[in-house]
């Protein structure tokens, strides 16, 4: 699951999708009525990827908080965002189990049940492992002692050294030299 596609900008209601890059602005497209619009530098954006939440030991990124949603609510919508604060506290409270309870606010609860709702409601939880490319096997015969030091040793200067392009005609105007 990649979270650093989605976005969530203060101020603004909902997630939003990174469509295309600007030329001073990210377009993105919001994830509850699809409108697109430019979000400039000077807006608070966060990603999705960047986010964690306090525990009484180490933090707990948001994406792993997502997970522990869908696994313990078997793929199922989670409780309502606007439901009562001790219902939304209790409910936070089975799915993460040792999150600081005087750092995160209801209203930070809130947040995080809303998003997990919305992106269960457009199919952007996808929690299956991507497989792991897996270097060589060690039982493969290795070179040389000799072949070993002929690739540790450093190029020549001519051999790493960039190419030059020549230049083209001068250009109308110019005097040559």
């Amino acid at each position: 699951m990649d979270l650093s596609k989605i976005l969530s900008i203060a101020g603004k209601n909902g997630l939003f999708k990174v469509v295309s890059q600007a030329k001073n602005a990210v377009i993105v497209e919001s994830l509850t009525d699809g409108k697109r619009f430019p979000a400039f530098g000077n807006e608070k954006i966060s990603s999705l990827e960047e986010i964690s939440v306090f525990t009484t030991g180490d933090d707990i990124a948001l994406k792993n908080i997502f997970k522990a949603f869908f696994e313990k609510l078997e793929g199922k919508p989670a409780i309502d965002s606007k439901s009562d604060n001790p219902s939304l506290k209790k409910f936070f409270l089975e799915m993460v189990p040792d999150f600081d309870q005087d750092r995160v606010y209801v209203s930070d609860i809130k947040k995080m049940v809303a998003w997990y709702n919305m992106l269960l409601q457009h199919n952007l939880l996808d929690f299956t492992e991507e497989p792991v490319q897996e270097e060589p096997a060690a039982n493969e015969p290795e070179g040389t002692d000799a072949e070993q030091e002929k690739t540790d040793e450093p190029q020549s200067d001519e051999e790493s050294a960039p190419v030059k392009k020549s230049k083209s005609a001068p250009k109308k105007g110019s005097k040559e030299k």
